[in-house]
């Protein structure tokens, strides 16, 4: 990573909904902070500037939800691999679920994960720490101790407590220390065997199906529960309509609870299973059309708070095999921006609420102060062109995972700088 320690950044359009900015105007950065926005200081004296004249310039990308894999699934992708390609994509910061190998449910995993990333400088990577011992559902971790490690959150990635009881303890635990859960709103039940959306396309096909109520069913007992102890909880991955509508009226009541989407649930739904195409077995799974244009809405009406990958790179053999034994999961690091622009395109957000649901409202979830460009700010800066148009391809990715259903189509909107706490870690200026 080159040491650089002074930049100045011109002629961009300037994005940070945090400060409601959007206009033309210079950024100046300087050891690891933003320094000034328009005119630099007084004897300023950039190390390097960057020509940002056609592009857009925003506070780098947070994303709440990316499996890198390491340590345990190295066969499938490394911190190394996943966090160079969150370079390329203008993430800055990842918060990657627990379910390692071993678990994140002790400090001295949480910080060789932290250390890894810090040593390679490509993305920030801050762990979700286990909500109980192994992700077992029965024993709580040391929730306190988690936290102190680095972990802003806690979660049982794709496990959820099947004890109520348990739950609830959690949720009484990490509301003392004053710690987000990060939970999947999936009853364990009703989801089991289940590989697609039970509905029309599923009896077509003759797919197990997993229903909206084993999502409703899980929102509804955590929202109760939540209201009872007064945790502060996040629903990751949000998949059917009935589930928004339930979150915005326990938010009305005063429950604190947010929600997050995966950019693929924002485009596909179920009728894009048809061809058994591996890559979109998804967990959740692609749902209606009708839960896709509410999910668009409520992101919309800021009910959803944030956009994220929902990252999950496989090896190609995880794919390969009858579409109910393949692995769920999309590679999403390095067309998260591009599809989010989709959204500015198909008029479900204009450019300021795409960028607001990348940046300051996954920080916000965390808890993190980042994902704005205040003075005395981290200086974590993406610089995107928002028209250059490519195709994503198994040659083109620096993610490990293949396995995407959006390869071979043409994108629009092109990562040209990444900027992570005042260093430059990714560019491709020369190729504009």
């Amino acid at each position: 990573m080159a040491e650089v320690e002074r930049i100045s950044i011109r002629g961009g359009r300037l994005i940070d909904p945090a400060n409601r900015i959007d206009r033309e105007v210079d950024l100046h950065l300087a050891d690891g902070r933003v320094l000034a926005i328009g005119e630099a200081p007084t004897g300023f004296e950039p190390e390097r500037v960057l020509d940002a004249r056609g592009l857009i310039v925003c506070p780098g990308f947070v994303d709440l939800s990316a499996r890198l894999r390491e340590p345990g699934l190295e066969q499938k992708a490394t911190i190394a691999s996943e966090s160079r390609a969150a370079a390329a994509s203008g993430i800055t910061t990842l918060c990657c679920p627990p379910d390692t190998s071993p678990v994140i449910d002790t400090p001295a995993v949480a910080q060789l994960i932290q250390q890894t990333a810090q040593r390679l400088g490509f993305a920030r990577v801050v762990p979700a720490g286990a909500m109980t011992r192994d992700l077992d559902g029965k024993q709580i971790t040391e929730m306190a101790a988690l936290k102190l490690a680095g972990c802003p959150v806690l979660s049982q990635a794709d496990r959820p407590i099947r004890s109520a009881q348990v739950q609830r303890r959690a949720m009484e635990y990490a509301a003392t220390f004053g710690l987000t859960l990060f939970l999947h709103p999936q009853d364990p039940d009703l989801t089991s065997g289940g590989c697609a959306h039970e509905g029309r396309m599923s009896a077509r096909l003759g797919l197990p199906g997993i229903p909206e109520a084993a999502e409703t069913v899980a929102v509804a007992r955590d929202l109760a529960l939540a209201g009872q102890t007064g945790a502060r909880i996040h629903f990751r991955g949000l998949s059917t309509a009935r589930a928004t509508v339930m979150l915005a009226a326990a938010r009305g009541r005063g429950v604190q609870a947010s929600g997050d989407v995966a950019i693929h649930q924002l485009f596909l739904t179920e009728d894009d299973l048809d061809g058994f195409d591996a890559n979109c077995h998804l967990v959740p799974p692609l749902r209606t059309r009708a839960d896709r244009d509410a999910l668009r809405h409520a992101l919309a009406a800021g009910e959803i708070g944030a956009i994220c990958s929902d990252h999950q790179p496989h090896d190609a053999d995880a794919k390969l095999l009858p579409f109910p034994e393949t692995a769920p999961g999309i590679s999403g690091l390095e067309t998260l921006l591009p599809l989010a622009l989709r959204l500015v395109t198909e008029g479900v957000l204009d450019l300021p609420g795409v960028v607001a649901r990348l940046t300051v409202g996954p920080a916000e979830i965390l808890g993190l102060d980042l994902g704005h460009l205040s003075p005395g700010a981290t200086a974590d800066v993406c610089l995107f062109d928002p028209n250059d148009c490519w195709i994503p391809t198994p040659e083109t990715l620096l993610s490990h995972g293949e396995n995407s259903p959006f390869l071979h189509a043409q994108m629009h909107g092109r990562v040209m700088a990444t900027v992570l706490d005042g260093h430059i870690v990714f560019e491709r200026m020369n190729d504009r």
